[in-house]
């Protein structure tokens, strides 16, 4: 009796919960995880200003759109490089790897010309070096053959983006390139394929090797002929803690412990301060020296830097300009006079994102956090005493949690526990915001509330149990409140309380029916809890066991939803063969057609009628909340109204609109054929006549739709379908055409395609039918000669253009036309409406 009276006692059971936090800290990562977020909670907590010397140059998607596709050619590099050491930029730091050599096919074929013309004189790859200034082999045979020689000489210099890109950064003689050594925490086991270059042994630093960060067996490193003239290298490499995030920074890295090469960030810093890889020492486990700056590193030689927060929601603590924007000139780059200036990615798809207690960053924002950092000596750090610290917390709390909270009230225990609480987050807080200190106490703090939580459940726990017979009693209550809730639509509610019920059959036929609606809302996930919860106490229960797969099933293969970083809501609808077709509204969907101006157009069917539909939809649930939704739905539903009272044989007809669960959507006449953009090239025009035939029943669907009073607001072809079998155009997606009525339009909205635009569409003027008829004449030019009467580089230039530049004349381009059609062109292309 003794003995059973022990086990139960609090105070053994707040034993057993200190062993357990304690044996799970050590055998988990969930407390790290958790310290790592307090520290994130520390920093963000923190303000500082950076550093004004830093300036980023970002490799953007406006910059990859007007440059071309990535990588670009090492001249575009080059380029940039004469900008900023034109403008004395005081160190440019490249994150760009240049680990191969760019041999572009015509090089490669100039080399082999060069090669064949010298005879042999000098390998292929040297080709070009070794003739310069020599006369050619042939000269005294062939005189055509001998002025080859200069014409072969000058393609390979104007080919050869390497030699240029070198050219540049020795002009520059401040340029710093990455090195990629694979920096990890584990020491690997092999040595290194080969030795490294020279150029890279430049960049040792002072002060021994041994460190906790090493190199790998494969590092990375620039081609010889950019690394010989780059005024130093370092080490580009992120270390991950155990949540993926990135906390801490690289400083040096170990070389098969031979050599310390220094982090990026750190050769960078040391060149704005006119040192060198010597001025650099290391001493293993403590710190770092750059000339009077010292840098406290933990025993992996890690540092944890300064995170600057960003100075609002569109304004980053360091500022990033658009590479593309310093390129072409509309940014002088006088601006970045006597900066450290950074270049790297921040395009979607070649930009490393990394996650850090500020939010996710680019690896060249990183780097810019980490220079700063260096530079203003804006550091957290962990000091040894910081363990002894930590383990005098926990010795306290498990005191705390054996001997003192048994003893205590529930009153007076929740109040000491808070206390103690607030003392270990304050700790934590005071010490990063005041002193950057970073001492963990978060599983102190852990153990303290799981104690506390887990011994007052015990002792109300032995209280509940007096009340479990009057829970049975309310069992009929809580099926009765389901089947309410099932009646009203609240599915979740309804099946919260049938599973407070006790089990029996009729309880698992209420979850049943429950799971059945759930599948008819395309709630697959729980359908499936509900089906598991039946199978788990009834196995055999109808046909419960294939439900739940099949709804398992259908939930890893059906998705519903919009796209994300974007910002594009996309409905998407995947199906495969094993699942059951999903539905919306009456209609079953089929197939999916493609991309359409408001989201996924599936291939459906009207199983009362057996019609075939074509069904746009909209997921504008994850674009909008609370009365912004309904504002979205309400337009939604304006726009499919207006479409649907246009009755013309060359519009696309509008059967119906709905929305169900997360989705609207408009089912219209599904058409063959296809839209006419691929009619706008050369060689794939339609014959004159055709196009007269076209634009005629076009222009004759546009004058029923003014009628109504709907305007299109966006001609072109790409909106124009035709079936060239039946001859007939339909124009659609009047999906944003407006009523034009004073309380539906607001001027200054401008909706459209830029290239098809009117002038008062541009200007955000209120319009009329004369604007689409403008977009008509505009597509009309297209189809009729292969290209756009307007054309800029840049938006900016193509606005310009259609609103105050002249058409060309047509003539130009399709001498065959009538002269009408100019007459016509002028007139539908007229600036005044």
């Amino acid at each position: 009796m003794k003995k059973e009276g022990f086990w139960s006692k609090d105070w053994f059971f707040g034993l057993v919960i200190v062993i357990v936090v304690f044996a799970l800290s050590v055998t988990t990562n969930f407390f790290s995880a958790l310290e790592t977020r307090a520290y994130d909670w520390g920093v963000s907590a923190t303000s500082k200003p950076v550093s004004d010397r830093i300036a980023v140059i970002a490799i953007d998607d406006q910059s990859i759109a007007n440059l071309g596709r990535w990588p670009w050619s090492r001249d575009i590099h080059a380029g940039m490089i004469d900008k900023l050491a034109g403008a004395k930029a005081k160190v440019i730091g490249h994150t760009v790897f240049f680990f191969e050599p760019q041999l572009d096919p015509g090089l490669q074929y100039i080399n082999k010309l060069l090669g064949v013309y010298g005879k042999g004189a000098a390998p292929v790859e040297d080709a070009a070096t070794a003739l310069k200034g020599r006369p050619a082999p042939l000269a005294s045979s062939n005189p055509i053959v001998a002025e080859m020689g200069p014409i072969l000489l000058e393609a390979e210099q104007a080919l050869n983006t390497d030699r240029r890109l070198a050219e540049s950064l020795k002009n520059a003689g401040n340029v710093v390139l990455p090195l990629n050594l694979g920096a990890s925490e584990i020491q690997p086991n092999g040595r290194p394929d080969k030795p490294l270059p020279d150029y890279v042994k430049g960049s040792v630093v002072a002060g021994a090797s041994g460190g906790g960060i090493f190199a790998s067996e494969r590092p990375g490193y620039p081609i010889e002929l950019l690394g010989n003239v780059a005024a130093s290298v370092g080490d580009l490499s992120l270390i991950n803690d155990v949540d993926g995030g990135v906390r801490r920074d690289i400083t040096t890295v170990d070389f098969f412990n031979t050599q310390q090469f220094p982090s990026l960030a750190l050769a960078i810093a040391a060149k704005s301060l006119n040192l060198g890889a010597k001025d650099i020492k290391v001493v293993p486990g403590e710190s770092v020296t750059l000339g009077n700056l010292r840098i406290v590193t933990d025993s992996a030689g890690l540092m944890f830097p300064y995170f600057y927060k960003d100075l609002g929601p569109s304004k980053p603590a360091i500022p990033i300009d658009s590479f593309f924007d310093v390129y072409s000139g509309k940014i002088p780059a006088a601006k970045y006079q006597d900066k450290i200036v950074l270049i790297g990615a921040t395009a979607g798809g070649i930009g490393q994102q990394t996650v850090t207690p500020i939010g996710t960053l680019s690896a060249v924002e990183t780097l810019a956090h980490s220079v700063s950092s260096i530079l203003q000596q804006h550091f957290f750090r962990t000091p040894a005493w910081g363990v002894w610290v930590k383990l005098a917390a926990l010795l306290l709390v498990a005191a705390y949690l054996i001997a003192v909270l048994p003893r205590l009230r529930a009153g007076p225990a929740a109040l000491i526990s808070l206390g103690v609480l607030v003392l270990l987050f304050g700790a934590h807080f005071g010490l990063m915001m005041g002193s950057g200190i970073w001492v963990q106490l978060m599983l102190p703090a852990a153990m303290l509330v799981i104690g506390h939580l887990l011994l007052t459940t015990k002792r109300f726990l032995v209280t509940e149990r007096g009340k479990e017979q009057s829970e049975l009693a309310g069992a009929e209550s809580n099926r009765m409140l389901g089947l309410a809730f099932q009646q009203q639509g609240q599915l979740d509610m309804a099946f919260d309380k049938f599973r407070k019920c006790p089990v029996d059959e009729q309880v698992l036929e209420n979850i049943y029916s429950l799971a059945l609606d759930f599948e008819r809302r395309r709630q697959f996930n729980k359908a499936e809890s509900a089906f598991a919860y039946i199978n788990q106490h009834d196995p055999k229960f109808r046909d419960v066991a294939e439900r739940m797969n099949r709804a398992k099933a259908m939930s890893e293969t059906i998705i519903l939803g919009g796209s994300s970083a974007a910002r594009g809501a996309q409905a998407t609808m995947m199906l495969t063969g094993a699942g059951e077709k999903p539905t919306l509204g009456r209609y079953t969907i089929e197939k999916e057609l493609g991309k359409g101006a408001m989201g996924v157009v599936y291939l459906g069917k009207d199983p009362k009628i057996g019609r075939e539909v074509a069904i746009k939809t909209m997921a504008l649930s994850s674009e909008f909340e609370g009365d912004e939704l309904q504002e979205a739905k309400d337009r939604f539903f304006r726009e499919a109204e207006s479409a649907g009272r246009l009755d013309h044989p060359n519009i696309v007809r509008i059967f119906d609109a709905g929305d169900e669960h997360d989705l609207a959507y408009i089912a219209m006449e599904f058409l063959k054929g296809k839209d006419l953009v691929d009619n706008t090239k050369i060689p794939n025009l339609l014959p004159f006549d055709e196009v007269c035939d076209i634009f005629e029943k076009v222009a004759s669907a546009l004058h029923h739709a003014h009628q109504q009073g709907v305007y299109h607001r966006d001609i072109k072809p790409a909106n124009i379908m035709y079936d060239p079998e039946a001859k007939v155009p339909k124009v659609a997606d009047f999906g944003i055409a407006r009523v034009t009525d004073s309380s539906k339009t607001k001027t200054g909205m401008v909706l459209g395609t830029p290239s098809y635009m009117s002038p008062e569409q541009l200007a955000g003027k209120r319009i009329d039918g004369r604007s689409d008829l403008f977009s008509l004449g505009v597509s009309f030019y297209q189809m009729v000669c292969g290209r756009l009467p307007f054309q800029g580089e840049s938006m900016t230039q193509l606005m310009f253009a259609i609103a105050n530049e002249k058409h060309p004349d047509i003539a130009g381009f399709n001498p065959s036309l009538p002269a009408w059609v100019q007459d016509f062109i002028d007139q539908a292309l007229a600036k005044d409406v």
